[in-house]
């Protein structure tokens, strides 16, 4: 099992640095960043890419709206190309406040869009003239949608890799199905161990059973806030105004797709007072109205007993890469410490 954590871009690129190969010292295998509506995930990737030597440096996630698939296979080739061959490329369908609140692009076929762009994407690497006709995207584009001149084109560049990793953030059946058969990775958020199987065995199963054998076996990033130590158990609740972010406010009363996961899990009156709570402004009590279970079950945090059989959880739950965010007074020493336990 790998242990990867999400990095963040702080006000001194120093600092950046400094983090960045801190982490790579004790052990940690990947670092990950996402955009939403902040600064861009790309040009902190790059700059990632030049301060290290060997962790994957993947995004999660780039919002599939927000590039054309041609654009998003450049990208990772020149992420790919500046880390000699640590890029992941994750990305993901974000939300239709996002999508089309802040990049003013419609919310349209999330599932064969992503299909496309993989599609696409591997075209693009494979360094094809680039031609696909979907219900989404079509390249090149037709006479009558344009001026006529277009004709396909292939990649200038040679990747360093013809197969860049492709890993997808999903939470729904059709996603998740989704994932299992055409990328490399899932990218799932507020993962449960335990009833991971309930929610999206399912869709796991029917994509794997159309998976492809050129591919290998589908990896599974998830994890939670981690932190070693005893009598610390209080930091799981440091958790708990993110997660009312998520299931309360991240998305419309209509469309919450962590709402959603909410009640799939069995939380169906807990998921609608804390988008009551929320969405009416008051988020500490939404806060407080987060299940204990769950932040527990979602937790790395406690006494190292405790975090090794909620490691083995995840582990058997299907987990490969254990992405945990580091929160205890001593973060290194404690990713050391797990890195230690899972080689």
């Amino acid at each position: 099992m790998k242990v990867s954590t999400q990095i963040g871009r702080g006000p001194d690129p120093k600092e950046i640095i400094v983090r960045a190969q801190d982490l790579e010292r004790v052990g940690v295998d990947g670092l990950w960043t996402g955009e939403a509506y902040s600064a861009d995930g790309v040009s902190l990737m790059g700059f990632l890419a030049a301060v290290t030597d060997h962790v994957e440096i993947g995004s999660s996630i780039l919002p599939l709206y927000t590039r054309t698939p041609t654009l998003l296979a450049m990208t990772a080739v020149g992420i790919d190309a500046l880390s000699q061959g640590r890029c992941i490329l994750g990305i993901g369908a974000s939300g239709p406040q996002v999508i089309e609140g802040f990049h003013g692009v419609a919310y349209d076929a999330p599932v064969g869009r992503t299909a496309e762009i993989i599609e696409i994407c591997r075209q693009v690497w494979r360094r094809e003239a680039v031609s696909f006709s979907g219900a989404s995207y079509t390249v090149p584009l037709p006479p009558d949608r344009g001026t006529g001149l277009a004709k396909p084109i292939k990649l200038v560049d040679h990747p360093v890799r013809e197969r860049i990793p492709i890993y997808v953030a999903a939470l729904g059946p059709r996603n998740v199905a989704l994932a299992a058969e055409m990328a490399e990775g899932w990218l799932p958020l507020h993962f449960w161990p335990e009833r991971a199987k309930e929610v999206w065995g399912d869709g796991l199963a029917s994509g794997s059973a159309r998976r492809s054998p050129d591919l290998p076996p589908l990896e599974i990033v998830a994890g939670g806030a981690f932190a070693l130590g005893d009598g610390i158990e209080h930091l799981r609740d440091k958790a708990r105004p993110m997660l009312a972010l998520y299931f309360g406010g991240m998305g419309a009363r209509s469309k919450n797709f962590y709402n959603e996961l909410l009640r799939r899990y069995g939380y169906e009156k807990e998921a609608e007072l804390i988008q009551d709570l929320y969405l009416s402004g008051q988020r500490k009590e939404a806060a407080a109205a987060v299940p204990a279970e769950l932040v527990d079950a979602t937790s790395l945090i406690g006494p190292p007993g405790w975090v090794k059989e909620r490691v083995e959880a995840f582990r058997e739950a299907g987990v490969t890469n254990l992405l945990v965010q580091a929160s205890g007074p001593n973060p290194l020493r404690d990713l050391e410490q797990l890195r230690s336990w899972l080689t």
